[in-house]
């Protein structure tokens, strides 16, 4: 080291001596200059010091200082690499702030933090400086679905834990809100009688009513105390969460049971609607509710209709009462029934049109030939839209074709598809309109049965020799069978008697219906050649011939 430097180094020192400063220590300075990124803060030295910008940021995310204001900092270090002094405004804030946390959490008192960030289990809160830890089960009174609501909030804590040796600190909001709600709830206790009209949260939906939060004490607020209309659960009307005026029906003083309603707010519309509907009415209304058998048309204020499900359409495959309207919709129906005394109005939609059915079978006589797209394909079968009709014809997998065998239709056919087809039969009754493919073209069984009549003789050629009998090719498209029985020869010999290209002489000896085959016998074929072949002989013989019985009784 020089001279020189080992001079300065005397003076820096000596410097500093005299200010009684060294690092760690907290000190006061003054702002001044605020530029983009930093604060520069003077302390006295021959240099200023340059803090970030974000340490002078408040719980709002504002830049809480200006030009001239004091501000307590640590002394990081005496003198970075550019002769500056390192100040840190966050350490000293930190110093402060765990100087406030021990004098509130010594006198049980609330503080206030700003919600930073989720942390595991929980969110991590900015107490001033220093970061606290709320417990997931500490946030609310019940559990909070979303955690991300609450980052950038600011909230009032309880602290329940306070280690500074090893910087922990576990805050509470629950306990806070507990306070309030039972100072709410003796409050109301106090005050409460029936005839009230109190505003209340709705905190649960169960299948008989709904639970509604007045403020540290719940109140049953029953389905039928809903709504002057007819519903099926709570949740048609109320969701959690909603805020509602109900009013006290009852009030249980010894058991602190509360019974709400809600209905009881507005005339019960149904004592002025005697006369005012008639069976065979048009009215008009909106959908107020879907359900799986049904839609609920409100016709007047709190009063309800019921359009059944078989009632929307004279076609009977809607699914769901959503696929014909929706929640919200103007429809106009048909009165079809009132019953004041139970509440029930119950409405129709497809009788505002002609029933389909009624004309079915006057525009589509059986035998007709009709067409149509292919609407939808099953395991049993091909829908098909007629027209503009809203009647599909059903072509079941035995009415496609005469030879194939359908397992599944859609092998060969696609949605869509335009396609003839005959109608089979009309049964309104049961609203069953059957069409059919196959019967477009003649039988080939029937054809085959015509061609070959029973006791005929076919020509053919032997095709497959199988385990059960012959395959014979009568001609291009026809094939009989011929089974061993009828083969002439033993089941060991025929197999050796039957060749395929082979030509074999048959007698037609019946049609099996079930298998669609024409059964052919050469054992027949050549007892009839036989009879015949004796006949003709004996024929021959003229009348001095005796006759065949006769040779064998003399034998």
């Amino acid at each position: 080291m020089t001279a020189q430097a080992s001079e300065f180094s005397k003076l820096f020192e000596a410097k500093y001596s005299e200010l009684n400063i060294k690092e760690g220590d907290v000190i006061t300075g003054s702002v001044s200059k605020i530029l983009r990124d930093y604060v520069v803060v003077n302390v006295g030295f021959k240099s200023e010091g340059f803090i970030d910008i974000e340490e002078f940021r408040n719980l709002d995310g504002e830049i809480a200082t200006e030009s001239g204001d004091e501000v307590k900092v640590v002394v990081e270090e005496l003198e970075d690499s550019d002769g500056h002094i390192v100040l840190s405004k966050e350490r000293a804030d930190a110093v402060e702030a765990w100087n406030r946390v021990e004098s509130v959490h010594d006198k049980d008192e609330m503080i206030d933090g700003l919600v930073v960030n989720k942390v595991k289990g929980g969110l991590s809160v900015n107490l001033g400086g220093i970061k606290a830890f709320l417990p997931g089960s500490q946030i609310d009174l019940k559990p909070v679905k979303s955690l991300d609501k609450l980052i950038g909030n600011k909230y009032s804590f309880k602290i329940l834990k306070l280690n500074k040796a090893k910087g922990n600190i576990v805050l509470s909001r629950r306990a806070i809100l507990e306070a309030e709600r039972e100072t709410l709830r003796r409050d109301i206790l106090e005050n409460i009688e029936e005839g009230q009209i109190i505003r209340g949260t709705v905190k649960n939906i169960t299948d008989y009513g709904a639970f509604i939060d007045l403020g540290g004490i719940d109140g049953l607020l029953h389905i039928t105390d809903l709504t002057w209309g007819r519903i099926n659960h709570p949740s048609e009307v109320l969701k959690i969460n909603d805020e509602i005026d109900v009013v006290v029906l009852k009030y249980d003083a010894k058991s602190q049971k509360v019974s709400l309603g809600l209905k009881q707010l507005s005339e019960d519309p149904w004592t002025k609607s005697d006369g005012k509907f008639a069976v065979g009415d048009k009215v008009k209304g909106k959908v107020v509710s879907l359900t799986d058998y049904g839609v609920f048309v409100e016709i007047e204020d709190g009063i309800e209709g019921l359009i059944h499900i078989s009632e929307l359409s004279w076609n009977k495959k809607i699914k769901h009462p959503s696929k014909v309207v929706k929640v919200g919709d103007e429809v106009e129906s048909v009165v079809l029934d009132v019953d004041l005394a139970n509440r029930k109005i119950a409405l129709g939609l497809k009788q505002l049109e002609p029933n389909p059915w009624d004309v079915l079978h006057q525009k589509y006589p059986v035998g007709s030939v009709v067409e149509g797209s292919i609407r939808n394909i099953t395991d049993f079968g091909i829908f098909v839209g007629i027209d503009d009709e809203s009647i599909d014809g059903l072509i079941h997998v035995s009415d496609i074709s005469w030879e194939k065998d359908y397992k599944w239709p859609n092998d060969d056919f696609q949605k869509g598809q335009q396609i003839k087809c005959q109608v089979v039969n009309i049964d309104k009754e049961n609203q069953k309109f059957t069409l059919g493919l196959k019967q477009l073209s003649d039988d080939p069984f029937a054809q085959l049965m015509r061609k070959f009549p029973i006791g005929s003789e076919i020509k053919g050629k032997v095709e497959k020799v199988g385990d059960k009998g012959v395959d014979i090719r009568v001609d291009a498209e026809q094939v009989a069978f011929l089974p061993i029985s009828e083969t002439g020869v033993s089941r060991a010999e025929y197999k050796a008697h039957f060749k395929e290209g082979d030509d074999v002489d048959a007698q037609v000896k019946k049609f099996d219906d079930r298998d669609r085959k024409m059964v052919v016998s050469v054992k027949m074929l050549v007892k009839r050649q036989e009879r015949e072949n004796m006949k003709e002989f004996l024929d021959k013989q003229g009348d001095a011939s005796v006759t065949f019985q006769d040779l064998m009784k003399k034998d």
